[in-house]
């Protein structure tokens, strides 16, 4: 496998003179069940050893889920921190998945200015935000803290590759225990993507409350 495809720490050393880069990145965005989830991952510069970035870390899309859950269990204790931020079925269908990526990703942000060293190092201005994709969706939730938004982010820097990991994980955790209420519509295989076998069962039973009703227009209609 071609060493490209592993993650560097070179983006986020390029945003000095900030000691904490924490990568965001968000799963289930295109999902038609279930929420959205926001990733935020801390990543210190000051203390980071290199040698101690998981091996297996990559854009979790390109894991096998048993790499995904042993990387998670590695990263989960590896770094000063991490949160993982959900927006409902019912709060997308309401808002809109961009204001629910932006509250999402703020619930996890504010889950780690629990933290008293980051809450303190958010005050210093010695934090910067590294963001996946093309599109500062935290502008409307953020305004302190400097944000890097880059494409491609989740392959090439270990903190979005990171905080994609731990995210969907946590997300697709959070759909095998939604399936136990919700059993006809085999969220614990698809979670909550619109695989063949749940747009069937879409079509046939309904949507459900974990549903995102606004997305079904075309499912429902049968085209």
């Amino acid at each position: 496998m071609s060493s490209s495809q592993f993650p560097t720490t070179d983006v986020e050393r390029s945003l000095s003179p900030a000691r904490y880069i924490i990568g965001i990145d968000e799963v289930g965005r295109g999902a038609i069940a279930g929420p959205v989830a926001v990733g935020a991952f801390v990543l210190d510069l000051q203390t980071l050893d290199e040698s101690k970035v998981p091996a297996k870390l990559q854009d979790s899309k390109l894991m096998t889920e048993r790499n995904r859950e042993a990387v998670f269990s590695e990263l989960s204790t590896w770094q000063p921190g991490y949160a993982v931020g959900f927006i409902e079925a019912e709060q997308i269908d309401l808002n809109g998945i961009v204001w629910s990526l932006a509250q999402a990703a703020l619930k996890a942000l504010e889950q780690l200015n629990e933290n008293p060293t980051i809450r303190q190092a958010i005050a210093d201005g010695q934090v910067h935000l590294l963001l996946d994709g093309t599109h500062n969706w935290l502008d409307s939730v953020v305004s302190r803290i400097p944000v890097t938004v880059r494409a491609k982010a989740d392959r090439d820097c270990v903190a979005v590759a990171a905080a994609a990991c731990l995210a969907k994980v946590t997300r697709d955790r959070h759909m095998v225990h939604l399936a136990e209420s919700y059993p006809e519509y085999l969220l614990e295989g698809h979670k909550g993507y619109a695989s063949a076998a749940h747009i069937e069962a879409v079509r046939r039973l309904g949507p459900s409350v974990v549903h995102r009703v606004s997305w079904l227009t075309k499912i429902l209609s049968g085209e």
